[in-house]
This record gives C-alpha cells, structure tokens and sequence, in this order.
C-alpha cells in the first residue's frame, strides 16, 4: 500500500517533532488577533495555505479510494475526507501548536517585521500560487520542464534556490515530516478493527523506513521545480535577501516553530485518514 508523502513547503522549512505529538485545540479556534502569534498567523498567510492543504487532500483521499477500495460506492469516504479535512480544526491545530512552538521566542517581532513586509509578503504569496497551480497535474509537467531547462543552461538562480534549500533544510525536514504522518496512518489504521495484529508496531517502523529513499526522491523531484516555479518572478538579489534571512536565528525560528506546527496537523490528519481507511476497508461505521 502507498500512502502520501505530505509535504509542506512554505515560506520556510519546517522541522521534525516526535511521532504521534498531539495539542490542544483551544475552545473557540484560533487565538485572537490581539495575539501577536495569532497576527503572525496571518501575517504567514496560514488560512491560504491550508486551504491549498485541503484541496491536496481531498485529491489525495481519490487516489487512496481507488487504491484501496476501487469499486466501491464513494459517497461514504469522500464525507470522511471532507470532516477530515475541515480548515477550522485544521487552522485551530496550527494556531495552538505554533504558539507552543514560539513560546518565550525572542524573534517574533522580527520574523513579523520581515514577514510582513512588501517583500514578505509578496514571497508567500507566490508560494500559495505555486503550490495551487501545482494540484494540476499539466501545471506541474510544466514546472518539472521548466526546471529541467533550468538546469540544462546552468543558470546562477540554481545555486541560489539550493542555498535556499540547505537554509531551510527542506528536503531532510520534508522527509522527516512524511515518515512522521506514514506512521500516523498506520497507527490510525491500527485503532479500528484487526490491523494491529495484521501490522504490529515493529512492522510499521519497518515499512516506513523501507520508505525513506522513495520519500527521498520524490521529495527532490517536487521540491525544486515548485521553488523554481514561485520564486521565477522574484529578482536575484531579492531571493537572496530571503536565502540571508532563512540562514538568520529569526528564519531558523520561525522555520523551527512553523515545522512543529505543520507536523502536528499533519500527523492528526493522516492518524485519521488511517482510521478512515481502516473503517472504510470494513464496511464500519464512524
């Protein structure tokens, strides 16, 4: 069974947290605006982005029907993958956990202050747009060509978007971040019915690793041709300031925080994509 590799690429890299990591989700959603954190938030444009986030994963919960259970009657699981992917709970879930990941940071203002610059926010908004035009599948041949061309002239933009990448430590952080939510659905597959006698924990490990070259590179084939493809329109000298500010302790923070918040919604979203799936395979009811 292939399950998905999520990934998240924003403004920066997001980094690893342990396996299974839950967070309160605070009554009533997202934190106030009076929040710096909360301003932040937006600021980082995180309602787009997880509205992109649903997009992928209702596109992704049609791929796993028809590889899980072709043939049968799909009403039932697209409603699981709708309440699965609702953009309050998913928004609620970073909210609470990119406070945690930012709490008594002394680099909120500043990563607020570039972030929410004209460049800021010019940078996120065409990593939002990139990341849309990509859930076509000719859109996305594009970018892989375009990239290819890239390469082929051996333009100085290659050196710079890898330097961008090391920076944010995408591809490591990226990987880290599916075998995080491959485990989840597992263990989600495991709370409904016999799974976890079919698949023990060890099992699970195991397969997930077996995983890791695959994740690898297919991280690398999406990962290069999407950063080309958003930052095209960005000058060289602008796309290097962002590489700087990536590599300063205010990107290494909010690349830390913005990671442990993405994982922990990814995490609970393929826990319940595992247990959907699980219910699904057998004929169950929520």
């Amino acid at each position: 069974m292939k399950l998905c590799a999520f990934w998240v690429v924003l403004a920066v890299s997001l980094a690893p947290v342990a396996v299974g990591a839950e967070v309160a989700v605070p009554q009533g959603g997202a934190v106030t605006q009076a929040d710096p954190v909360a301003a932040l938030s937006d600021i980082l444009q995180i309602g787009p982005v997880i509205e992109v986030m649903r997009a992928e994963g209702v596109a992704y919960g049609a791929e796993m029907a028809a590889e899980m259970f072709p043939g049968q009657d799909g009403a039932s699981w697209q409603a699981m993958v709708a309440v699965i992917y609702d953009p309050t709970t998913m928004r609620a879930r970073f909210d609470a956990a990119f406070r945690t990941a930012l709490a008594g940071s002394q680099q909120v203002d500043e990563i607020t202050r570039f972030f929410g610059s004209d460049l800021g926010q010019r940078l996120l908004t065409l990593e939002v747009e990139a990341r849309r035009a990509l859930l076509d599948d000719a859109a996305e041949e594009a970018a892989r060509l375009g990239y290819a061309e890239m390469q082929a002239a051996g333009v100085t933009r290659l050196q710079t978007l890898q330097a961008f990448v090391t920076a944010n430590d995408l591809v490591d952080s990226n990987v880290s971040g599916a075998m995080n939510a491959n485990m989840a659905f597992y263990r989600g597959m495991a709370e409904v019915g016999d799974f976890a006698e079919a698949m023990p924990e060890d099992q699970m490990l195991a397969e997930v690793w077996a995983s890791e070259p695959d994740l690898r590179a297919e991280t690398e084939d999406w990962l290069f041709p999407y950063l080309a493809l958003a930052y095209k329109p960005v000058s060289d000298a602008d796309l290097q300031t962002y590489v700087d500010f990536s590599a300063s302790p205010a990107g290494q923070a909010a690349n830390a925080a913005l990671f442990a918040a993405f994982d922990v919604v990814f995490v609970a979203l393929s826990r319940d994509l595992g247990r959907a799936a699980a219910t699904q395979m057998q004929g169950q009811e929520l």
